[in-house]
This record gives C-alpha cells, sequence and structure tokens, in this order.
C-alpha cells in the first residue's frame, strides 16, 4: 500500500519505513562528513585517538537527540554501542513507530561498516533491562566511557515498588495561558492550561528527573562495567522567558532540577574512577515529544526562521555533532582544555538559541503573528518538514508513491 502521514493533534500516528531509513542514513552521511573535515584540520579529538568514545550505551536510542548520539558516537568516532529503546514493531500488515525502523536502519548501517551494535528493545526503568545490558557489555568485553540517558517516556514503573508514575505538562501556581500555532494550517490560537497539584509535580519528577539515571550508573558501576573517565550525560532544554511558565517554571522544568541536581550527586560519586555526570542544555528542535508542548512550536517557526537566515540552525544531528565536538571530545588534553560549563555545571549548547541578538528578534516577531500572516512570519515550511521527518515522511530521496509491501522491515 501506498502510506500517507496520519496526522491527530499534532501527533503523527504512523511512519514510513524507507523514509526513516533515508533520514538515518543522512545523519550518518553528515556525521562521516563532519569527522572527515576535522581530520583535515586537526581540530578535535579524532576517531583514532585514545580520548575518543570507544564504547557507548545511548539510553533512548531511537528517535531524536538520543539517536543523532549514537550517530555520532557510531560514525564520527568509529565507537561500540548499546542502544535501549522501547518501541513498537512493524509486522506484515501494520507499521512500527519510527524508533523501531530507526534502530533498524542503524543497525543495518553499522554492520555494513564493521561497527559493533547491540539493540535491546524493552523498558530501560526496568531491572531486566539494566541486567540485560550489563549482560551484553560483560560479553562483549565492553566499558562503557560515555552514558547518554536520553529517555522521554511519559510513563515510568518503579522498578522495586512497581507503583506507576506518569508525567503532566503543566505550570505551577496559576493557570497558563499563552497562543499556540497549527503547523499544518498556520492557524493561531489561544491555550490554557491548569496548574498541577503537588502529587503530579512528584509524579513528573519520578518519570523525568534524575531518578533512574542515578539507578543506571549505581548499576553498572556495581556491575563493573564503567570505563575510567567515564562521561555520563543527560539532556535538557532551558528556552526563552516566553516558554518558561508552562516549562522550565512548570512540571517538567521542576523534574529538569532534579535532573541537574543529579549530575551533581553522581559527578561526586564517580570521582574514584575520574568519572563526571553533566547536563546539556539543547537547542528547541521538532522532535516526538516537543511538538505537543503549548507555545512551543509558535516560538520554534519563529525561532526557525531567525537562526536560517543567520546561518546558524541546527537539526538534531548537527547540535549533537557540535555537542561532541566542540564539548564533549575537544581536546587529547582535558585536563588543560576541560568541558566547558556554565555556573551551574551545565553544557551550554544551545549557546546560538539563545544568542542575545536571536532572542530579541524571536521576541520583536512573536507578538505580531497572526493566523493571516504567520505564512510570512515564521517558518512554517521548516517546521512541518521536521515534524513530518520525525515519523519518516518529507525525507528527500524517498519515493513516497511506491507501495509498501510490508511494514516488518526496511
Amino acid at each position: 500500500m501506498v502510506i500517507k502521514p496520519m496526522i491527530r493533534s499534532n501527533i503523527c500516528l504512523n511512519a514510513h519505513p524507507a523514509g526513516c531509513k533515508k533520514a538515518v542514513e543522512d545523519q550518518i552521511e553528515y556525521v562521516k562528513a563532519q569527522a572527515a573535515k576535522r581530520a583535515e584540520t586537526g581540530k578535535s579529538v579524532l576517531k583514532s585517538s585514545k580520548y575518543a568514545p570507544k564504547n557507548v550505551l545511548v539510553l533512548g536510542c531511537s528517535n531524536g537527540y538520543g539517536l543523532a548520539s549514537r550517530i555520532t558516537a557510531a560514525f564520527g568516532y568509529g565507537a561500540s554501542t548499546i542502544g535501549v529503546s522501547f518501541e513498537k514493531a512493524g509486522s506484515e500488515t501494520k507499521w512500527g513507530t519510527p524508533g523501531w525502523y530507526n534502530n533498524l536502519a542503524f543497525d543495518a548501517a553499522a554492520k555494513k561498516e564493521n561497527i559493533k551494535s547491540i539493540t535491546i528493545d524493552g523498558d530501560a526503568f526496568s531491572h531486566a533491562v539494566k541486567q540485560q545490558v550489563v549482560d551484553q557489555a560483560k560479553a562483549q568485553n565492553m566499558k562503557f566511557d560515555l552514558v547518554v540517558y536520553s529517555l522521554a517516556s511519559p510513563v515510568r514503573v518503579d522498578p522495586d515498588t512497581n507503583v506507576m508514575y506518569k508525567s503532566v505538562l503543566k505550570p505551577i501556581g496559576k493557570v497558563f495561558s499563552g497562543m499556540t500555532i497549527d503547523p499544518f494550517t498556520g492557524e493561531l490560537k489561544e491555550i490554557s492550561a491548569e496548574p498541577a497539584n503537588e502529587e503530579e509535580i512528584i509524579n513528573t519528577q519520578k518519570v523525568m528527573g534524575g531518578e533512574d539515571w542515578a539507578l543506571w550508573i549505581e548499576k553498572l558501576e556495581k556491575e563493573n562495567v564503567l570505563a575510567e573517565n567515564c562521561i555520563t550525560l543527560a539532556y535538557s532544554y532551558v528556552g526563552p522567558e516566553v516558554s518558561h511558565a508552562i516549562y522550565r517554571s512548570g512540571t517538567i522544568g521542576k523534574a529538569k532540577e532534579h535532573l541537574e541536581k543529579t549530575a551533581q550527586e553522581l559527578t561526586k560519586k564517580m570521582a574514584s574512577y575520574g568519572g563526571r555526570a553533566y547536563v546539556s542544555v539543547n537547542k528547541g528542535l521538532v522532535t516526538r515529544a516537543s511538538a505537543v508542548i503549548p507555545i512551543i512550536p509558535l516560538y520554534l517557526s519563529v525561532l526557525f526562521k531567525v537562526m536560517k537566515a543567520k546561518g546558524t540552525h541546527e537539526g538534531c544531528i548537527e547540535q549533537i555533532d557540535r555537542l561532541f565536538a566542540e564539548r564533549l571530545y575537544i581536546s587529547e588534553d582535558r585536563t588543560k582544555t576541560p568541558i566547558p560549563v556554565d555556573e551551574e555545571n551545565r553544557i551550554r549548547i544551545d549557546d546560538l538559541e539563545m544568542d542575545s541578538e536571536v532572542q530579541a528578534e524571536v521576541s520583536r516577531i512573536m507578538p505580531t503573528v497572526t493566523s493571516e500572516n504567520s505564512a510570512e512570519l515564521t517558518d512554517l515550511e521548516g517546521y512541518r518538514h521536521d515534524f513530518l521527518a520525525t515519523s519518516g515522511f518529507d525525507i528527500d530521496g524517498v519515493d513516497y508513491e511506491a507501495d509498501i509491501e510490508a511494514f516488518d522491515r526496511i
């Protein structure tokens, strides 16, 4: 059958196998090209260096920043990777999730280039999957020098109590009202969100805070599968003042504060073997998660237009490739050039987004956007492309009129 995107409430319900495969391949080619440029200029750590990542664990490896991290580690630095994600497999007659196809494409590309790749499908919050990762690491004689924590699940079952916690995206203290935009029609509308109660705040922290990250590092330490000087990294977002009420100062923001506190605690615990934990504050991008956050689509559609005009716009893969090359692995001698962080010990790879000129221009434009002029004042086309691309649609070089014979392959 010919498959077209099925969209409901800013969520794409299906995925295109060939499109997902091509999108992964495009990211791989980008990373390889950037690595070749750095090899010519001598900038950053090269894959041949003993300081390059060798064995990498990516928790939440199938989409967005997690997928980009795995691609960058493997194809930019030649690292062996274990990836964990919880995806729905495709069948002969029913499509799988985008991440399932992304994982298939990654594993196929890694095998083709003789790069070790192990993908585990399961609940990363569970003890069973943690043990599965440990067993695979030991079987492959792997000690992780980089552990990327990039889980974006809306629910978490505590592995000890079996209590299920659900995260919510709500403000704290008072009702939030703001404008958002439909990226397919350009229509603006005002939306409101009721404030969270104390239980919802706690539950969101249990899902999206640092508790599970700490459990992972504790397990990996106990099983002796972390390398000397291991780096572990979790991803976060701060964003502009206009989004703080619903994001940074809301329930998600409280969870991210817990994540940042966890990074500081983990660094202390990992000091005995030179380990360090960081939170990387990344740029706002269209992901399967960000597309459903109120006001964010309007902000991003304006931000993209401004940053593209300045030539500073980055997608997931460009952002993570720069994170590795210009933050994590910038020098052969870490004692002389430590990882650059802000006053709260966070890596700021959102520097181009938060540039004062960029933010001033975005702040000037946003209040003037209407349903009638949105196509002119925002980058709706770019936003739509990125939204569709997360599910394998609107990818250059893919024939979307071709029949898909079965959904269990790429």
